[in-house]
C-alpha cells in the first residue's frame, strides 16, 4: 500500500510538472508572438530550443530525484516488508508450537481430571466400606462393653455373697469353737457322772 501510494504521488509530481511546462511554453508562445517582428526566427527557435532544453534538464533531473526517493523509500520498505515477513513467519512457527504444546497440556488435563475422578470415586469406596466395618465393630465393641458390664456386675455379685458366705463360716467356726469349748468344761468338770449337759444354741442369721 504505500509503495502504490508513492507510486501515486510520483504519478502527480510528473503531471504537475507537464502542467507546468506546458504554461510556460504557452506563455513563452505568446511573448514569441509578441516579438515575432522585433526578432529573426532563427534566434527565436534557438531561444525556444534553450529555454526547452533548461526545462527539460530541470525536469530530467527533478525526475531523477524523484525517481531516487521513490527506489530509497521502496528498498526501505522492501527491507521492512521482509523483516515484517520474517516475523510473522516466525510468529506463525511459535503459534504452531504454542498451539501444539496446548493440545498437549489439554490431552494430559483431561486424563489427569480423568485419573481425579476414579481415584474420587475409588475413595468414596473405600469410605462407605471402612464406615460400614467401623459401624460392625463399634456394634460388637458395644456388644461386648455390655457383656462385660453384666460380667462385672456379676462377679461383684458374686463376691458379694462369697463375702457373706465367708463371715456365715468365720461365724460358724466361731460357734464350734466355742461349742467345743463348752463341752471340753463339762467334760473336765464332771468326770465319770451320767449328768445330763445342756448347750445353749445360738442362732446364726445371715
Amino acid at each position: 500500500m504505500q509503495i502504490e501510494g508513492l507510486q501515486d504521488e510520483l504519478a502527480y509530481l510528473r503531471k504537475n510538472h507537464e502542467e507546468e511546462l506546458a504554461a510556460m511554453r504557452s506563455q513563452l508562445t505568446g511573448t514569441v508572438n509578441v516579438e515575432v517582428d522585433a526578432a529573426p526566427q532563427q534566434d527565436l527557435n534557438k531561444v525556444l530550443e534553450e529555454i526547452r532544453a533548461q526545462y527539460e534538464g530541470i525536469t530530467e533531473k527533478h525526475r531523477r530525484e524523484q525517481e531516487a526517493w521513490f527506489n530509497d523509500k521502496t528498498a526501505t520498505l522492501n527491507k521492512e516488508v521482509a523483516v515484517s515477513t520474517e516475523t510473522i513467519q516466525t510468529s506463525k512457527t511459535e503459534i504452531t508450537d504454542l498451539r501444539r504444546t496446548l493440545q498437549g497440556l489439554e490431552i494430559e488435563l483431561q486424563s489427569q481430571l480423568s485419573m481425579k475422578s476414579a481415584l474420587e470415586n475409588t475413595l468414596a469406596d473405600t469410605e462407605a466400606r471402612y464406615s460400614a466395618m467401623l459401624a460392625g465393630y463399634q456394634n460388637q465393641i458395644n456388644m461386648l462393653e455390655a457383656e462385660l458390664a453384666q460380667v462385672r456386675a456379676s462377679i461383684e455379685q458374686q463376691g458379694q455373697e462369697y463375702k457373706m458366705l465367708l463371715d456365715i463360716k468365720t461365724r460358724l467356726e466361731q460357734e464350734i469353737a466355742t461349742y467345743r469349748g463348752l463341752l471340753e468344761t463339762e467334760e473336765n468338770r464332771t468326770p465319770g457322772s451320767g449328768g445330763t449337759t445342756t448347750i445353749t444354741t445360738t442362732t446364726i442369721r445371715s
